[in-house]
């Protein structure tokens, strides 16, 4: 075979090289799109430890003066009285036997279908006036940060297009409340913990926490807990419940 058949015999067809080129453009436009993610990855976890270390600072400050205050109150001669809570933390004790349908409703509305559920609510009037309504069947109190952060690291679910969806990443709570300015969990603590401007749209994201039975059971379900029972108002002591049913 002469020199100039073979070379005629190597040229490659105009559509292989366009197909070639294509390939070659899609790969680097590839390449540089998985750059900017990752790029943009990088940035956005420098904001959100930045967030976290901010939340810290904050809490931290916040406790330095309690004491603070507690201290200067003593000296004086007198006591500190604590701000009134702003959080409560809602536990359904009791099954549906014998109950009214006003009582059912207002579960219903709580969000406590069932038993050993778990739900975050603000401190007002309407709040209180139900749970006066339901007390018999529920247990509640002022939950502190390291149980807000328990909840909702261990046992927290969000609700996305219906669906209940462990949080297992900081781009499920993005989607879900990124329009609200929260993008990863600790925001996500910090607004429920100060009941923040985006509280209702934070608390109605995370879908009612489902609890276990408190470990060393309950004592009397049917009794206040003031009475030495279970239902009603345990003020600070529902973080001590928190623990056993988390």
């Amino acid at each position: 075979m002469s020199a100039a058949a073979a070379a005629e015999k190597k040229v490659v067809p105009e559509s292989v090289l366009k197909k070639q080129k294509r390939e070659e453009q899609w790969a680097l436009e590839k390449k540089e799109a998985l750059e900017v993610k990752r790029k943009e990855a990088r940035e956005k976890k420098k904001v959100i430890v930045q967030k976290a270390q901010e939340y810290a600072q904050e809490y931290e400050d916040q406790e330095k003066e309690l004491v603070q205050l507690k201290r200067e109150a003593r000296l004086k001669g007198g006591f500190y009285v604590s701000p009134e809570a702003k959080l409560l933390f809602i536990i359904r004790i009791r099954g549906i036997n014998a109950m009214h349908p006003k009582t059912r409703k207002i579960l219903q509305l709580l969000r406590l279908r069932q038993i050993f559920n778990g739900v975050f609510l603000k401190v007002n009037k309407a709040t209180i006036n139900m749970l006066r309504r339901v007390e018999p069947y529920v247990t509640y109190g002022y939950p502190n940060l390291k149980s807000v952060r328990e909840l909702i690291y261990k046992r927290g679910y969000g609700k996305l297009n219906k669906q209940r969806v462990p949080l297992s990443d900081n781009s499920i709570i993005e989607q879900g409340l990124g329009s609200h300015g929260i993008v990863c969990i600790e925001d996500l603590v910090h607004e429920i913990m100060t009941v923040g401007p985006h509280f209702k749209e934070a608390n109605n994201f995370l879908w009612p926490f489902k609890l276990k039975a408190p470990l060393g059971g309950m004592k009397k379900k049917r009794n206040h807990y003031v009475e030495g029972g279970d239902a009603g108002n345990r003020e600070n002591y529902i973080n001590e419940l928190i623990r056993r049913m988390n």
